[in-house]
């Protein structure tokens, strides 16, 4: 991948993470009640309510946020590289756990869960592949 193809995809990965930040950090009894949507109840299928846990995760995002906007602002391969890692492993965990906790869902919920975490979780490797040298060979 490129520099600006890398850059494209923290800008994806920054605003999923500014939307799930502000919302779980900021309001986690309606992420706990509508996430994703109204009336879908990911999140409050998974167990009781739990304001702390959910601020937490609310936090998580916004650091990772923070992190992405750096590299995002001044960047360098490495820097985009480092940002996927960090978004890996959260993602890793983050697919895992779902994964193993899809029985609570209806099959199209259980298909939106694997495939919104997925996106997450292929975004994250985008950023962690080696970038595509141009090659100046031939150019005057």
């Amino acid at each position: 991948m490129t520099l600006q193809s890398k850059r494209i995809v923290a800008a994806i990965l920054a605003f999923l993470a500014a939307v799930l930040g502000v919302w779980a950090g900021g309001f986690p009894l309606s992420f706990y009640n509508d996430f994703p949507i109204g009336g879908w109840h990911w999140v409050s299928l998974l167990g009781p309510y739990n304001e702390h846990l959910l601020r937490d995760f609310g936090a998580t995002m916004l650091a990772l946020l923070v992190f992405t906007v750096w590299a995002w602002r001044t960047p360098t391969i490495e820097k985009l590289r480092i940002t996927g890692w960090a978004w890996l492993t959260f993602a890793v965990v983050h697919f895992l756990y779902h994964l193993l906790h899809l029985g609570v869902f209806t099959t199209a919920h259980k298909v939106g869960n694997v495939v919104t975490l997925a996106l997450i979780l292929l975004l994250a490797v985008l950023l962690v592949m080696p970038d595509k040298r141009v090659s100046t060979k031939g150019h005057s």
